[in-house]
């Protein structure tokens, strides 16, 4: 990529975990897991524009935490300290996914903005040196620098990248923010369940993952009945399963008709979307076409 851009308009894709497996704990504090990553269409979108000066601003709407604190930002700062770079960025995020829902929006916020760091900076950095300055900051970031929907263990960090069928997935989310310290702190936490084969598991036998479910569903429900009521809602339609720590729950349909019909039947209070699973982060895709449509040949 030889092209000088000075705007960025990238993708940051939410993930869902199609199944989440607490197999131990860590002396440093952290769980060992088992997941598959899911990626979808549809998440946040991020702006990063090049500054003329060292400045690094963050500007975002329906963002409660403060700037300081927020994963991006803080991508953005560490890409800087780990290449030396001197330009700065402006970073705006258009936030479309619900805070605290377990659907990485934080996490992919951050790599979107390290990936497109990396490229508008030229810093020549590889996916594996970005989600090593990722990994620092959340679990989640290398999932997301790598791009893949992906079967993980460890904390995270261990991906291997697979190739899930078109799934389509309605996503709901009660109006309640959910602590993912708070449920990985709490004593009556699942941390024992036996792990799998992992590198035994491939397209054919993905069917099966679901029915491992979820570790942390059972205690989030018992602590947040809001998530309960909208698993026992969409119990009358299909599967549900929560993501991550939650609070989203979500729903896997054949076609995208099927997953709206029922989209459409969802109570107002509940926030509700439909996304395709992609196997792939549009963030790459996005990258190559801003950067060809701004080549002198393009």
């Amino acid at each position: 990529m030889v092209a000088m851009l000075d705007t960025l308009t990238l993708s940051a894709p939410a993930k869902l975990n199609l199944f989440l497996r607490i197999i131990g704990r860590r002396d440093d504090g952290y769980h060992q897991l088992q997941t598959l990553f899911q990626l979808l269409d549809s998440g946040d979108v991020i702006t990063l524009q090049r500054r003329n000066d060292d400045q690094i601003t963050l500007t975002a709407d329906r963002l409660d935490v403060p700037s300081e604190d927020n994963l991006a930002l803080r991508a953005a700062q560490r890409l800087r300290q780990a290449t030396g770079v001197t330009q700065g960025c402006s970073i705006d995020i258009d936030k479309r996914l619900p805070m605290g829902a377990g659907l990485g929006g934080g996490s992919s916020d951050a790599a979107t903005t390290l990936v497109g760091l990396n490229a508008l900076w030229n810093c020549q950095l590889s996916s594996i040196q970005l989600a090593a300055i990722g990994a620092d900051l959340g679990a989640d970031i290398p999932a997301f620098v790598h791009g893949n929907s992906a079967l993980g263990e460890g904390i995270g960090e261990r991906l291997r990248p697979i190739t899930l069928p078109t799934q389509w997935y309605l996503v709901v989310t009660p109006p309640v923010q959910i602590s993912t310290a708070e449920i990985f702190s709490h004593p009556e936490l699942t941390r024992n369940s036996p792990p799998i084969k992992m590198c035994a598991l491939d397209e054919e036998r993905i069917a099966l993952c679901m029915a491992f479910k979820n570790d942390c569903q059972a205690l989030v429900e018992e602590l947040y009945t809001e998530v309960r009521d909208v698993v026992e809602w969409l119990k009358r339609h299909a599967t549900p399963q929560m993501s991550g720590t939650g609070a989203s729950v979500f729903c896997c349909f054949d076609s995208r008709d099927c997953a709206e019909k029922v989209l459409q039947q969802v109570p107002p209070e509940w926030p509700a979307f439909v996304a395709r699973g992609v196997n792939r982060s549009p963030v790459f895709h996005q990258l190559k076409q801003q950067f060809i449509g701004a080549s002198p040949s393009g």
